[in-house]
């Protein structure tokens, strides 16, 4: 939580205490919403996160200054700003669960 929220900018609108436990948190950025649920264990605690998905952000934010902050955090990013051919500026990054993230936002 405190990753998305003090390095990626999203800001808690909800937390889910079960027996005085945190559980979950909602996080909002502008019309984005995302449910970070607390892990249970069930498949080990070893096993490598965020294979063989990818969420991607889209926002009309400057994804150059998120990767700034990001970096400035200390968070290694996979790619930098760069500009695609299919119209949109993006950066590759891992959260610090190993979930693979986009960020991308409409070239202007």
């Amino acid at each position: 939580m405190a990753w998305y929220r003090d390095v990626v900018g999203f800001e808690v609108q909800q937390q889910n205490e079960r027996e005085g436990v945190l559980r979950a948190v909602v996080l909002q950025a502008g019309d984005v919403r995302i449910l970070l649920n607390q892990e249970d264990g069930a498949k080990g605690w070893d096993r490598k996160k965020g294979e063989g998905i990818s969420i991607q952000f889209v926002t009309s934010d400057s994804v150059d200054d998120i990767a700034t902050r990001v970096k400035a955090s200390g968070t290694a990013i996979d790619s930098e700003p760069a500009d695609m051919p299919w119209g949109m500026r993006m950066f590759r990054l891992r959260d610090p669960d190993g979930f693979k993230l986009v960020f991308s936002s409409p070239l202007k």
